[in-house]
């Protein structure tokens, strides 16, 4: 936990952020700027293209991870992250794990651990995703998964997958 200047405890939380519609760049920036009233932003992974998974006969994504600090709940944020992806276009009742223009996932908020039928932390499947663990191993590699209790490093290592997360030169994130 951070405090901010008048002592109020603050949440790091960190987000996956994914677009595989429009122009992917585009929204992955405007998703960023978007959480930056409700997440104080401060680290970012590289940017990777990556092959769809679960469903694949769709365009390839470009993901990344951030890490911020917030003020929000864990429902609150979740209805926050809704919001903007609402407002980049994504409608509700698509094609699960299809084709978006941003999907935003909580993946951990602070050490907490949790599950409701819409919401859990960490992110469920987490372990399983190169597309995931790869960015979040840039920024929080050391960092200790609370549930699993094994390092985002050690849970990279052992993805399945990596071969199909490749870093897009020349495109690094950052704050917007």
């Amino acid at each position: 936990m951070v405090s901010t200047s008048d002592g109020i405890a603050m949440t790091t939380v960190y987000l996956a952020l994914g677009s595989n519609l429009g122009d992917r760049s585009a929204n992955l920036q405007e998703a960023q700027r978007k959480l930056g009233p409700q997440v104080r932003l401060d680290r970012f992974s590289r940017v990777y293209e990556t092959a769809p998974m679960y469903v694949t006969d769709q365009p390839a994504f470009l993901n990344m991870v951030v890490r911020g600090q917030t003020l929000l709940g864990p429902w609150e944020l979740l209805r926050f992250v809704k919001g903007i992806e609402a407002a980049l276009g994504r409608s509700e009742g698509g094609l699960r794990f299809g084709p978006r223009p941003i999907d935003i996932d909580i993946l951990l908020y602070g050490e907490l651990v949790m599950y409701a039928p819409e919401l859990e932390i960490p992110h469920p499947r987490i372990a399983e995703r190169a597309f995931v663990l790869c960015p979040l191993a840039d920024i929080a590699a050391d960092l200790v998964h609370p549930a699993l209790s094994r390092s985002i490093g050690q849970l990279e290592e052992a993805v399945p997958g990596r071969d199909t997360v490749v870093p897009v030169t020349g495109m690094i994130a950052e704050a917007v």
